[in-house]
């Protein structure tokens, strides 16, 4: 009596083994950060500026989520959402010093110390940081519970859809060490359907939440914003001919056109044009003194 898994059947050059193993060099350009446990790996403080709210992060589409409400708050005039944003070097394994570990135990940025609490109080995962803010500062949550459902409803379905366009479809057309047909059709069919959710909606609605502008955009704008501005994963928005989606990218050009978003996308970033890059912000004269704005 034989076990048949109709995975035997499918052409592959893999032989999978029955306990799976990890392998050295198997991770592409990311061997030296991907291992199957957790911790630190090095002893390294954080370093800690003159406002309550210490970001440390790294300017990835989360990362900019966390910066965007940053700069929006500071835009709407709360002056204790003031912000030190320190960079955390993701390719150079800076999220496994002890001190990073130490707030956020799962070594993935952004991550925010709040200060102005009796104990510091760290919160990490962009959803939980951009929850944390709004209710903090009772802003960009709408006020009826309808509304305000649905944006977490949304707040819910970005963290939820999205490692299927990073750690997947973004992954493995962008990052893999080879081309795997199977894994970038299924992820680039995925990231579509996910857009096509996504227009349908925007079709009767101004932002996800309905009316009010919230931090259901602020998560979701920066992977889907940036796939139809084909701004990450090279030309990975053009592959999935994301700008063919017109609800979603009238919602991303209105976005995009906020002066809080243009600062807060730039805020950490270590990619594209050096005129689109404040590797730390600590004061908003950093922005001017940068004469990017």
């Amino acid at each position: 009596m034989t076990n048949n898994d109709p995975a035997d059947n499918l052409p592959s050059g893999y032989i999978m083994p029955r306990v799976w193993t990890p392998e050295n060099g198997n991770g592409g350009q990311f061997t030296n950060l991907n291992r199957p446990v957790s911790g630190a790996t090095f002893e390294r403080e954080l370093p800690v500026g003159k406002h309550p709210l210490q970001l440390y992060s790294q300017g990835t589409p989360n990362g900019m989520a966390v910066t965007i409400m940053l700069e929006e708050l500071l835009a709407l005039g709360y002056p204790d959402a003031e912000y030190d944003a320190w960079l955390i070097k993701t390719f150079d394994g800076d999220q496994f010093g002890s001190g990073f570990v130490a707030v956020n135990p799962n070594s993935k940025v952004p991550a925010l110390v709040d200060h102005s609490t009796p104990q510091p109080t760290r919160i990490f995962e962009s959803g939980s940081i951009l929850l944390y803010l709004a209710r903090k500062f009772d802003a960009f949550l709408p006020d009826d519970d309808r509304s305000r459902t649905e944006a977490m409803n949304w707040l819910f379905w970005q963290a939820g859809s999205a490692p299927c366009v990073g750690d997947g479809f973004g992954h493995f057309y962008a990052y893999a060490p080879s081309r795997i047909k199977y894994a970038i059709d299924r992820f680039a069919m995925e990231t579509k359907r996910q857009l096509d959710v996504l227009d349908r909606h925007l079709a009767c609605n101004r932002y996800l939440a309905g009316k009010a502008y919230s931090i259901a955009d602020m998560a979701a704008w920066p992977w889907y914003g940036g796939l139809v501005g084909n701004a990450i994963y090279g030309d990975g928005g053009i592959f999935l001919e994301a700008g063919t989606y017109g609800h979603v990218r009238r919602w991303t050009d209105e976005i995009a056109a906020r002066p809080a978003v243009k600062r807060g996308r730039i805020v950490n970033r270590t990619t594209g044009e050096r005129a689109e890059q404040l590797l730390e912000r600590h004061d908003a004269l950093d922005f001017d003194a940068r004469a990017v704005l």
